[in-house]
């Protein structure tokens, strides 16, 4: 169930503001969820609601690059650790020494960095659909499969090219991507509404796409353990058309202390999906459960 507009402040993190989604009380425990592309808080609906009523603060950033946030210019602007940064920075502006992260897609990337880099500054992580850089890499050197569903993050490296054929036509190549890649009905024309206007910010879509860009041309700090060490839930929608089934495994096999929910009937687009289902393995994970 979508909760009521929340509130929303302008946060100062790593030299930008972003705009945030808040909801729940000042005092509970906060989690900060991380949207992916190409969406912004609008992405979470329905976790916000039911992790404000369990009694937890939420942070429902949009993302620096996305909708209302701040959008700095250049690639290097969007490197991984950049963004990790973001994200401690949201942390510390809440006056917490720590907190649980749950990102989705690139939010989910950003999240596997930064428990990955700052194992202290996070109690639980929950992943959605969304690979750890390292396994990624692992998949797509050894997996033709999951090269040619990647397609698309080589196009994005074109300068220009790639915001040209995204906004055509009332941004028509990415509302076909999200329809023709989740399952029937699971986006209405009224969520479209708010997508076309997030997309439509000045510098949006390329600070968008240059995520995709520092993925391949920014490096990001030398690693320490490889090992994720922070109690960690999966969840992963099988039907994924962007990710095959060997990113999760090889993900998971990353991690000290972690669990892997599959969620077979659903794709790439999880939390919209199954709502339900996934409130619940995420409210349960969260209780200790």
């Amino acid at each position: 169930m979508m909760i009521d507009e929340p509130r929303f402040s302008r946060i100062s993190t790593n030299g930008i503001v972003l705009n945030v989604a808040e909801a729940g009380p000042a005092d509970g425990p906060l989690v900060v969820l991380l949207h992916g592309f190409p969406e912004f808080w609008y992405g979470w609906k329905s976790q916000i609601g039911p992790l404000a009523g369990a009694g937890y603060r939420v942070l429902a950033p949009d993302q620096r690059g996305y909708s209302q946030s701040d959008k700095p210019p250049g690639v290097a602007s969007y490197g991984i650790d950049v963004l990790v940064d973001d994200l401690i920075g949201l942390i510390d502006a809440a006056g917490r020494e720590k907190a649980t992260v749950i990102g989705h897609d690139w939010g989910g990337v950003v999240a596997w960095r930064a428990i990955a880099r700052r194992p202290g500054r996070f109690d639980r992580a929950v992943i959605l659909n969304a690979p750890h850089p390292d396994a990624m890499l692992r998949e797509l050197r050894s997996d033709a499969g999951q090269l040619i569903r990647s397609w698309y993050t080589l196009l994005f490296q074109l300068p220009g090219l790639p915001e040209a054929m995204l906004r055509r036509a009332d941004f028509r190549r990415l509302v076909r991507s999200m329809q023709g890649s989740s399952r029937p009905g699971t986006f209405q024309p009224a969520d479209f509404e708010r997508y076309r206007k997030a997309w439509s910010e000045p510098r949006a879509l390329t600070s968008m796409v240059n995520w995709y860009r520092a993925g391949f041309r920014v490096k990001g700090r030398p690693d320490g353990d490889p090992l994720i060490k922070v109690p960690t839930l999966m969840i992963w929608g099988a039907k994924d058309k962007f990710l095959g089934p060997g990113v999760a495994r090889s993900s998971y096999a990353l991690c000290e202390s972690a669990r892997l929910e599959w969620i077979e009937e659903a794709t790439h687009w999880v939390q919209h999906e199954e709502p339900d289902r996934v409130n619940r393995l995420i409210l349960g994970f969260l209780s200790g459960q």
